[in-house]
């Protein structure tokens, strides 16, 4: 028994060894397709996938592949056994057709750019450029293209809540930027930087020698911010046009410096409110940046008690050219103007004004009007939670090409005595223009609703409404009213560019 024991363990061995042969040529054949010899490149494989490199030394290109073997012999039983035919090599590519380079040189760089702009526009420049610039020269030299790296944000990692921790997260965050920001930044328009509490002196340092073509920037969540950096920065960066302070400590100091110095070119700025913000307002009103078109000052959802006495002829005057103002979850309060002053100048360009709150607001008829008495171009109206507003008042404003009016009243209309008759004035007023209307938690009656949506559903002088979303949740409208409503959207004869959006529940009764 042992001989034939034996046998059939040789005949196994010789089988494994014909399987191996027919692997190792499978395979170099797969390796000759990849990185065909004499093209310039080698394989390297790794855990998950396979790569091709650029060989940088040619005497070593192939000293990775194994040298090819004769096929095996045949096995053979006896002389009438027929022998295996071997398997015809791969002809060699002829010296004409040359090598056969890889597909990253067969792209132009522009169009590598512009693949690598995509998916930084979707997802930012950083991490991708950075590890996309190690796989081979040619990505590299794609990746260190400035137009990538026009908006950057920045961000420590958080480790827990252990202040060494963070600490250390940004401390090796900066040391890096101190090779990319000299290297890849000199294109830098946006800037935003999140949650850096000690290291944000060194970075707008950074900034303010290599950016000069730095035009946003945003701190959000940062401290430290001094007055002198600020103003380094203003001075380095004579393009710097936006301020975004949402949420950051920065003294009140270092604000009016900065607008101080780069007043005159200012465009849009974002403040967080506290009780340092009368004095940025200050500056603001002394004519310091009579450049500005965009003026947010919000509280968050932690509303502050602390009301803010707002000047309106002044800011008026300071800001003739305002196109965007919003006082977002403020309670404000607008200075008496008194008796035998003469109207403000208002704002000729306004064309967004948000008064947005969570609470009780003071804003009235007479306030509005002080405002928009000038406003023709307004195209964007947030009153949510202005319950002294009626539609009688806003008639009377001279914007005719409204498009987005919001008027809900969110869960604060409990003991609030609100009109009951006028919604009609709103939609035949704004019929041609009004794309989105919200008046939920309005205390209109079922005819008076039903009479405002009846305008929606034929048209005027041969136009058609662009109205396209309408919230009337809270409000006692009837469910004919809104099925007359979607019948005529239907029929194509409400919502032209869109769909009608119909946000009900909760009605009253």
């Amino acid at each position: 028994m042992a001989p034939v024991s034996s046998g059939r363990v040789r005949r196994r061995a010789r089988g494994s060894k014909r399987a191996d042969a027919r692997a190792r040529s499978a395979e170099d054949w797969w390796w000759d397709r990849l990185a065909p010899r004499g093209s310039g490149y080698h394989l390297l494989q790794a855990d998950s996938m396979l790569l091709v490199l650029p060989d940088l030394e040619p005497t070593r290109a192939r000293a990775h592949r194994r040298a090819p073997r004769r096929a095996p012999r045949p096995l053979t039983r006896g002389p009438t056994a027929a022998a295996k035919p071997r398997v015809k090599p791969r002809p060699e590519p002829s010296p004409d057709q040359g090598p056969d380079f890889g597909w990253g040189d067969r792209i132009p760089l522009e169009v590598l750019v512009h693949i690598f702009g995509l998916l930084v526009a979707a997802h930012g420049p950083m991490p991708f450029l950075g590890r996309a610039a190690r796989v081979c020269r040619r990505w590299h030299e794609a990746t260190s293209h400035p137009s990538l790296w026009h908006t950057v944000t920045l961000s420590p990692p958080l480790v827990g809540r252990a202040a060494k921790g963070n600490l250390k997260a940004e401390k090796k965050l900066l040391a890096s930027l101190e090779w990319l920001i000299p290297n890849r930044f000199s294109q830098l328009q946006r800037l935003t930087l999140i949650h850096w509490k000690s290291q944000v002196r060194p970075v707008l340092e950074l900034v303010s020698k290599f950016c000069p073509r730095l035009t946003f920037l945003k701190l959000s969540d940062c401290h430290s911010v001094t007055a002198d950096t600020l103003v380094m920065l203003a001075k380095a960066c004579h393009q710097l046009h936006s301020l975004d302070l949402h949420h950051s400590m920065v003294e009140s100091t270092a604000v009016v410096s900065f607008l101080e110095e780069a007043g005159s070119r200012m465009r849009k700025l974002w403040l967080t409110y506290s009780s340092q913000t009368t004095a940025i307002l200050g500056a603001l009103l002394g004519s310091c940046c009579p450049q500005l078109q965009v003026l947010e000052v919000s509280t968050g959802m932690s509303c502050n008690s602390t009301p803010l006495q707002l000047p309106v002829e002044a800011l008026q005057k300071a800001c003739p050219r305002l196109q965007v103002l919003r006082l977002l979850n403020l309670v404000w309060l607008p200075k008496p103007c008194g008796r035998g002053v003469p109207q403000g100048p208002g704002f000729p360009s306004l064309e967004e004004l948000c008064l947005a709150g969570s609470t009780c607001s003071f804003v009235s008829n007479e306030v509005l009007g002080r405002l928009l008495h000038c406003s023709p171009k307004l195209r964007l109206l947030d009153l949510r939670g202005c319950a002294r507003i009626t539609p009688a008042g806003l008639c009377d404003l001279p914007c005719q090409e409204l498009e987005q009016l919001y008027l809900g009243l969110y869960g604060m209309s409990d003991g609030l005595t609100l009109a009951k008759k006028g919604s009609p004035l709103l939609t035949q007023k704004w019929y041609h223009s009004l794309r989105e209307l919200d008046i939920s938690g309005q205390g209109f009656s079922e005819k008076d609703l039903e009479q405002a949506l009846a305008v929606f559903s034929g048209t005027s002088g041969g136009l058609r409404p662009a109205l396209c979303s309408l919230n009337l949740r809270g409000t006692r409208v009837t469910p004919s009213t809104v099925r007359g409503q979607d019948e005529c959207r239907s029929d194509s004869c409400l919502g032209t560019s869109g769909e009608l959006g119909l946000g009900l529940g909760g009605s009253r009764s």
